[in-house]
């Protein structure tokens, strides 16, 4: 079942004394419910624009995107908030985690947003998703005392506990070394494995691109399919 669809997806940028910035040229591209899939290009060359149109934060200048079928143009900006919130989940390089909150009360800040069962019970909920990623022991740590592999360990913990279908990981592994970056996908993979969702990944990294099923290139603002052996390459 597709959970994401785009077709001849644009996205320009007006500029203060000339033509307006193109960045995405037409973009065609379905993700499908637990899908794997890698998304590579050189800086600059419009990933983060396309990651911000996969996550509802931005809208296109021109094409479509569908979410379950339903065009999000056509969706109120509150609903495209709600969809957001209950359906994506955004792991970042920086991982973007609050100083002064402890590491169960960084996973649980999604939860505050929500309602019902899952607002009652997001000191457990928050609490369960980091024994998941091994950091039970960590719960009442803050933060700024955690190492880089941990913060994106609590990060990522925060990006599932909502359950979303869709994970969108910006280079995750972009500000650790080359053995926690491993165990980083690794984690990543198992628990979007666990919970059924789709991960898409950004990144400029060959080798965590090869981990995907599918991986594709960002080039003159149109998505490539790349080969195996041009992915090692």
């Amino acid at each position: 079942m597709t959970l994401l669809h785009l077709r001849a997806v644009t996205r320009q940028f007006a500029t203060i004394d000339g033509p307006a910035l193109q960045i995405l040229r037409g973009v065609d591209l379905d993700v499908a419910a637990g899908d794997r899939v890698s998304i590579v290009g050189r800086s600059g060359s419009g990933k983060s624009t396309l990651l911000n149109l996969l996550g509802l934060i931005d809208q296109p200048t021109t094409g479509v995107i569908e979410l379950d079928g339903e065009p999000v143009a056509l969706m109120s900006a509150r609903r495209r908030d709600r969809l957001r919130g209950a359906s994506v989940g955004f792991v970042f390089q920086q991982f973007n985690l609050i100083e002064g909150l402890t590491a169960a009360e960084n996973v649980a800040v999604p939860l505050h947003y929500g309602a019902g069962r899952r607002y009652w019970r997001r000191a457990h909920l928050a609490r369960e998703m980091l024994d998941r990623v091994g950091l039970g022991h960590r719960l009442d740590t803050r933060a700024t005392h955690l190492s880089g592999g941990e913060q994106q360990r609590v990060a990522i913990a925060r990006a599932l506990v909502r359950q979303p279908r869709l994970i969108l990981a910006d280079e995750p592994t972009g500000a650790l070394d080359i053995e926690t970056g491993a165990r980083t996908m690794d984690l990543l993979d198992r628990v979007a494995t666990d919970a059924g969702a789709a991960l898409v990944t950004i990144t400029h990294d060959r080798a965590v691109a090869s981990r995907a099923r599918r991986v594709l290139e960002l080039v003159g603002g149109r998505l490539h399919a790349l080969e195996p052996s041009e992915v090692a390459a």
